[in-house]
């Protein structure tokens, strides 16, 4: 398998599930603002949306979408802790927070991006997506992870996003569960060797 990854982005989530169940894989860095990857192939040839991740399979075939990737690999490598099996509310209950993260949270992040968003705006966005956290933060109170007591693919989604928190302004400072969350999980052997692979900082 291949995995199309930009350091940092949505695409970390299942670089780390990848990690985390054990797969064989190559990654194949893209420069998200060229559209283009390492070797300088044209990525908009690759995959129409522009956008990472993109896992590619030894037939050719290729799957687009963070969660739906995640799953996939689950699924395929048989980490049943990490997606559980089908037909189980274990199973909905990660699909439920891959829904959450990636309609909530994920997508109230993108905006403030852009560096055209006037100051009000910010304030008002921001605002928003605090209050979000707030409301994750309270579920993570007496809890090691999103479901329990077992890391799964939201972890790996959550741990995602949150990262970017720090780029955009936002502090995450005072949602104390929360930020025990984002240490337990960076300690995680796959979650480390998937940022060193990455070329990011490592977290103390």
């Amino acid at each position: 398998m291949k995995l199309y990854y930009a350091p940092g982005a949505c695409s970390l989530a299942p670089h780390i599930v990848l990690r985390e169940a054990g797969g064989e894989f190559t990654l194949v860095k893209v420069d998200t603002a060229r559209h283009v990857t390492a070797d300088g192939t044209d990525y908009d040839t690759l995959n129409t949306k522009g956008q990472v991740p993109m896992l590619e399979l030894d037939d050719g075939t290729r799957l687009t979408e963070g969660p739906v990737i995640a799953q996939f690999i689950a699924d395929r490598l048989g980490a049943s802790a990490l997606m559980p099996a089908a037909g189980t509310m274990e199973r909905y209950r990660v699909q439920e927070w891959q829904n959450y993260i990636t309609s909530e949270l994920h997508k109230s992040f993108t905006p403030l991006f852009n560096a055209a968003l006037d100051a009000g705006a910010r304030r008002t966005l921001s605002e928003v997506l605090r209050k979000k956290l707030q409301w994750v933060d309270r579920g993570l109170a007496g809890t090691d992870f999103l479901t329990g007591g077992v890391f799964t693919a939201a972890d790996a989604y959550l741990y995602t996003v949150c990262g970017w928190a720090r780029h955009v302004g936002l502090d995450l400072s005072p949602l104390t569960h929360l930020q025990a969350f984002l240490q337990r999980v960076a300690q995680r052997p796959a979650v480390r060797a998937a940022m060193k692979a990455e070329g990011l900082a490592l977290p103390a």
